[in-house]
């Protein structure tokens, strides 16, 4: 999985830093394939913009955009919004591939059938 911060108009910290990366292994934990993960953390007029760019083989980008005062509470809003998103991901992905095909499914009846006519 590829990484990559990039910032605008603002200066990361050895923890902010460890916290997004961290957050970023955590995403792995639903397994789904990720193969980039990018994170844009900039300084706008009123407050911070933390988006996160999550790619995921064989499905559409995540993408997670969080608009806050503080720098921690628009990382700490974004990455709940993130694993909400590859939760809810995770879990369409899991129940689609546990249905059976109906060629598979049997009736259970007493009765013979019956052909019509």
């Amino acid at each position: 999985m590829n990484t990559q911060i990039r910032t605008k108009d603002v200066t990361l910290t050895d923890h902010t830093k460890a916290h997004v990366q961290l957050a970023i292994e955590h995403f792995t934990k639903f397994g789904l394939e990720l193969t980039t993960v990018n994170t844009i953390i900039e300084r706008e007029k009123k407050g911070v913009k933390v988006e996160f760019d999550i790619h995921i083989a064989h499905h559409a980008p995540v993408v997670i955009s969080q608009h806050d005062d503080s720098l921690d509470a628009a990382i700490d809003l974004a990455i709940d919004r993130a694993n909400k998103a590859l939760r809810r991901l995770h879990d369409k992905v899991v129940t689609h591939r546990g249905t059976e095909s109906i060629k598979n499914l049997e009736v259970e009846s007493d009765e013979p059938a019956k052909a019509t006519v």
